[in-house]
Formats: structure tokens, C-alpha cells, sequence
């Protein structure tokens, strides 16, 4: 056995977390490629007098099961890495999505205006993947098998419970705010955003590793902490969906892809620490390393989309194809 980070990793959760990272990172990767797919049979179509004609073509449904398979890619990994490993890979879809953007989706540009149009980007594409590295070399690698047993034994634990009576207390003065007074602050609609996502990712977490195990052999599906933790994660899904739908129209979308990673992702790393106990054991060089990671990684990020603000936004449908729009408004 191997020392490390202040603990103990053997070979197979050395392995574990490979896997684990790899699925993370193949998923991210897939799911940009889905969307850029699609985006790009929304484009095509972009002045048929029919907006749902897309429906009907193969790109869009290749985008489709593109998406699934990635998703399905990103849920697998939590089975077998810390959260606080899958949750900043994310990042891999932005990078991703930027470089398909700049090669294949962009107006063809003249060599004289590339550095000035895409410099910010390729800057950050760089800063995010060191970030990446960082957080994956100096990331916890002790990781436990999520049967229901343990799973009972985490969600019972005081420093989840205290998490929990935090997270609860923030998000119904955060709601209050946004509902009540009215006051649609970005920060505050992505934090509630943020703040059910890490009850999503933890979920999602246990969810997943009870099925690997069922699928090894290990029947987990018994217990009813499974049925507890699918219930909230679809439903907190469902409820981030709604909050990003109404940001959605109120903020540029570039604005919310920064935040809502810098957000989601330090608060569910939060969420794995207290919950799954992912940095114990791990001594102040490691965890500090990790900080400085995930710091290039957020400021990656922020530099791809900042490069994208300059660049008017262009709807996939435009508004004359739009049913019922009224045709003084066109």
C-alpha cells in the first residue's frame, strides 16, 4: 500500500478514480459535441417558416444521443471518483465547446484578426486545463464503496446535518428575496441554483455508486435510502431548470455559464467534503494545491466567456418564424 495525502490509497481506488475521471471527461466532452451538433441543425434550419422542422432531422437527433450518452458518461463517473474530482471537469465542456466554436461554427475569420478576436479564449482554454490538471493530481483519491449501509451512515453524520441546516436556512432567505422582494440578482438566482445542484450531485452520487454495485453483483436496490436520494435528485434537477430557465431570460447566457461554474462548483465540493468526507485525511500542501487549481480553473472559464460578450447574440430561430408574433413586430 501507498502513502498518500496524509492517508492510505491502494491500487484499486487508484484505478477507481482513473475510471471515474476518464468517464467525467469523456462525458463533458460528448456533451459539448452534442450541443454544437445541435446547434448546428438549429442553424441550418434557422429560416424555415417551420420551427420544430428540426425535429425530423438526423443531426438533431445525433445531437441527442450525443447528450445521453454523455450524461450517462458524467452520471457513471460519480460511481467511481470524489465529487470533488467529476464536479470541476465540467470545464472540459466549455473548453470544448469553445474550440468547436472558434473552428467550425464561427464566420471564417482573416489571420490578422485572430489574436484580437480570440486571444481571451485561447488564454483561458489554457489556464482552465492546468487548472484541471491541478485539480486532478492534488484531488482526494480515498474513495469508499457507496452501499446503502454507509450511505445511511454519511446522511445520519453530524457535519452533513450541520451542512444540511446551513444550506436550508440560505436558500429560504435567498428564495424570500428573489420571490418576495422582488430582487433578481444574478448571484442570488445562480446560489439558489448552486445550492440545490450540490443536493443534485450528492444525490446523484449515491444513486449511481448503488447501482454500479448492484450491477457487480451487490444488490443495493433494497434499501430504501436509494429511493430517497433518486426522488431528490430528479426533483432538484427539475427545480434548478426552472430557476435557470427565468435567469435564462433576464441574463446573457455568458454571464451565467462563469458564475454558475464558479458557483456550483465550489459549493458542491463543499458538499462532497461534508457529506462524503472526501478530503480526509489529506494534508495542507495537497488541499492548498487543489484550492490554487480550482482558482486557474474559475479563472479560465471567466476568460472564454468573457471573450464571448463582445460577440452579439444570434438566436437559433429568428423571430419571423416564431407562430403567433404579431407582424408589426417583425
Amino acid at each position: 500500500m501507498e502513502r498518500y495525502s496524509g492517508g492510505v490509497r491502494t491500487d484499486t481506488s487508484y484505478k477507481e478514480n482513473l475510471i471515474g475521471t476518464l468517464l467525467a471527461i469523456f462525458g463533458n466532452l460528448v456533451i459539448s459535441i452534442s450541443l454544437n451538433v445541435q446547434k448546428y441543425s438549429h442553424v441550418r434550419l434557422s429560416g424555415t417558416k417551420d420551427p420544430r422542422s428540426y425535429f425530423r432531422t438526423k443531426t438533431w437527433w445525433l445531437g441527442l444521443v450525443l447528450m445521453l450518452l454523455g450524461e450517462l458518461g458524467v452520471f457513471t463517473s460519480y460511481a467511481y471518483a470524489p465529487l470533488s474530482l467529476v464536479t470541476p471537469l465540467s470545464a472540459v465542456s466549455i473548453v470544448a465547446s469553445s474550440i468547436i466554436g472558434i473552428i467550425f461554427l464561427r464566420d471564417k475569420w482573416k489571420p490578422k484578426e485572430f489574436l484580437r478576436r480570440y486571444v481571451l479564449s485561447f488564454l483561458g482554454c489554457g489556464l482552465t486545463v492546468i487548472g484541471i490538471y491541478l485539480l486532478v493530481t492534488f484531488g482526494p483519491n480515498d474513495h469508499e464503496k457507496l452501499s446503502g449501509r454507509n450511505l445511511v451512515l454519511h446522511l445520519l453524520g453530524w457535519p452533513f446535518l450541520l451542512y444540511l441546516l446551513v444550506v436550508i436556512i440560505i436558500f429560504c432567505l435567498l428564495l424570500y428575496f428573489y420571490k418576495r422582494r422582488k430582487v433578481a440578482y444574478l448571484v442570488i438566482a445562480l446560489l439558489l441554483v448552486s445550492l440545490l445542484g450540490s443536493v443534485t450531485v450528492v444525490a446523484a452520487k449515491g444513486v449511481s455508486g448503488m447501482i454500479v454495485l448492484s450491477i457487480q453483483g451487490n444488490l443495493q436496490l433494497v434499501y430504501p435510502i436509494f429511493y430517497v436520494m433518486f426522488v431528490c435528485m430528479v426533483a432538484t434537477a427539475v427545480y434548478q431548470a426552472a430557476f435557470l430557465r427565468e435567469v435564462s431570460q433576464l441574463y446573457d447566457a455568458s454571464q451565467i455559464a462563469s458564475l454558475s461554474y464558479i458557483l456550483s462548483t465550489t459549493i458542491a465540493i463543499i458538499a462532497g467534503a461534508t457529506f462524503y468526507l472526501e478530503f480526509r485525511g489529506a494534508d495542507a500542501l495537497h488541499i492548498c494545491m487543489f484550492i490554487f487549481g480550482s482558482c486557474i480553473a474559475f479563472l479560465g472559464v471567466a476568460l472564454i466567456t468573457q471573450s464571448k460578450k463582445k460577440k452579439a447574440f444570434e438566436p437559433y430561430v429568428p423571430m419571423d418564424v416564431i407562430p403567433a408574433a404579431p407582424a408589426g413586430l417583425l
